[in-house]
């Protein structure tokens, strides 16, 4: 690997090891990419939708690779797409006569001047392709074999930052998660123990609070935690019905 190379990895993986959350990670993927690889005017990265037929475009370092994505995912044709389905480096010197792509290529060209595109799957194992990293560039001929190892060597590096991103974004939801749980179930319990009441009333108070003061469940959860007290604002049934005012206690008939 020629030393200026080996310090553009050395540069992405402390930038990557920086970034907080997943979103500024796929951020400076793209924006390294462009930086990084000779020939690359734009980056973006795709990913497959929740449904895992669909996909959109997550991070992207301009209007133009939105632009050229949302083209291949009406045709169902492109490099991107290529990319994600053969687990393989896909590449184009001029899209616009491509004929692998007869639709997509003309029309993203004469939309966005885009006449060249790289594509690289991001996946850890063959079987866990994350999505794809794509080039794209004005001129024709702008990418080559070099342009396509130095790629390769980045999606690695990209796809396992990713991967950490999102471990660590999944972690933090869960302990978020995990808090609020704590939190309710202390609220029921003093609810339980100041007014005599099972757990389902206490829950249900707490229920019926959230849903006529338009606040969210935790929230009510933690003044009952901080105050011992509940207000609820209509007087609320075991079944979550009301009616009228009561005198500050979650009732229970």
């Amino acid at each position: 690997m020629p030393r200026w190379w080996a310090d553009q990895v050395a540069i992405l993986a402390r930038e990557l090891a920086r970034q907080p959350d997943l979103p500024s990670t796929l951020e400076a993927i793209v924006g390294h990419a462009c930086r990084a690889i000779e020939g690359a005017q734009f980056a973006a990265i795709t990913v497959k939708a929740a449904n895992g037929i669909a996909y959109r475009t997550v991070a992207s370092s301009d209007d133009v690779p939105m632009q050229v994505d949302e083209i291949q995912y009406d045709t169902g044709q492109g490099p991107c797409l290529d990319a994600l389905a053969t687990n393989m480096t896909c590449r184009s010197d001029d899209i616009a006569t491509d004929r692998r792509w007869p639709e997509f290529g003309p029309a993203a060209h004469d939309l966005t001047g885009v006449t060249s595109m790289l594509s690289h799957p991001l996946f850890l194992e063959e079987d866990d392709t994350l999505g794809a990293l794509n080039l794209y560039a004005k001129k024709p001929n702008a990418f080559d074999e070099h342009s396509a190892g130095a790629l390769t060597v980045l999606a690695t590096h990209s796809a396992i930052a990713m991967a950490r991103a999102a471990a660590h974004e999944q972690s933090q939801h869960l302990q978020l998660a995990l808090a609020s749980n704590r939190t309710i179930g202390i609220a029921i319990g003093i609810l339980m123990n100041k007014h005599l009441i099972t757990q389902g009333q206490a829950f249900d108070a707490l229920r019926v609070s959230s849903q006529h003061s338009h606040r969210k469940l935790i929230d009510i959860a933690t003044d009952v935690v901080e105050t011992g007290e509940l207000i609820l604002p209509i007087k609320a049934t075991s079944d979550g019905s009301g009616s009228g005012p009561n005198d500050g206690r979650p009732t229970t008939d």
